[in-house]
């Protein structure tokens, strides 16, 4: 992989982590269009350490918020940091499962196959567009709504499913205030992306023996300073209820993806 290819997947992955479109989908588009050769082990390093860059923007991001978590949590009390903390546990146990019983069948999507991101990315647009339309509230996230929250993530783990937009999304949908939806959206997914590296370079999946260390930390800086800005303009995005823009866009995409893949 050359340097400017590093740096535009890095890009795509730093901001449509973000961005309700989904990485994991522009990221195959993305070495499909660049004629990526990297072998399945290679690619999905690169892919890792994209996603590892852009927790690390999330925890800068929302730094303040980890801070009183982590102070709210050193009371001991069964206060509102620790609600919140088991509801980000709840939230992660569909992944996580999926992630272990499943893993090999997750990899195998991850093949080039064009149309089926392109028609994952207009379920997407489905979700973002019934989002959009739902009224703001004051409500918080409730035990209940954290487990079909993750259960909405573990589906978004294939390509073409947004992440940010199918958890957002669902949140919403259940009667959540959009900020609060947002905010449990990016913290959620963290300690799965650290669980998941941590897993991998225990079982040697990351080696990187024959791997250039330089396009990597290229593609990490890139991936970093996009999700700082794509965080942070997302939250934006969700509070003005501007996802529609988001649902046209990935509905031409994904069209363009499918018609694509039959020429």
């Amino acid at each position: 992989m050359e340097t400017w290819e590093a740096i535009v997947l890095g890009i795509i992955q730093g901001l449509t982590e973000f961005l309700p479109v989904s990485s994991s989908g522009h990221l195959e588009l993305g070495k499909a269009i660049l004629g990526d050769n990297s072998v399945p082990e290679e690619s999905l390093l690169f892919t890792v350490v994209l996603h590892f860059a852009t927790a690390l923007s999330t925890i800068v991001v929302f730094r303040k918020d980890i801070i009183e978590i982590v102070l709210g949590l050193l009371k001991f009390k069964w206060n509102e940091e620790t609600k919140f903390v088991s509801k980000i546990i709840i939230s992660m146990l569909p992944a996580a499962l999926i992630g272990i019983l499943f893993e090999e069948q997750l990899e195998s999507f991850f093949g080039g196959s064009i149309a089926f991101v392109g028609a994952m990315l207009i379920v997407t647009a489905i979700l973002l567009w019934l989002a959009d339309r739902a009224k703001n509230t004051g409500k918080k996230v409730s035990f209940g709504n954290a487990f079909i929250i993750g259960v909405s993530q573990a589906i978004a783990m294939l390509p073409g499913i947004s992440r940010s937009g199918a958890t957002i999304s669902t949140s919403v949908l259940l009667g959540n205030d959009k900020s609060k939806a947002a905010r449990f959206s990016f913290l959620m997914v963290v300690p799965l992306i650290f669980g998941k590296i941590a897993k991998d370079i225990m079982s040697g999946d990351l080696s990187a023996e024959s791997t250039n260390l330089t396009t990597l930390g290229i593609g990490f800086a890139a991936a970093f300073v996009a999700g700082l800005f794509a965080c942070t303009w997302m939250i934006a995005l969700v509070k003005k209820s501007k996802l529609r823009w988001f649902a046209i866009y990935c509905v031409l995409v994904g069209i363009t993806a499918i018609v694509v893949s039959t020429l």
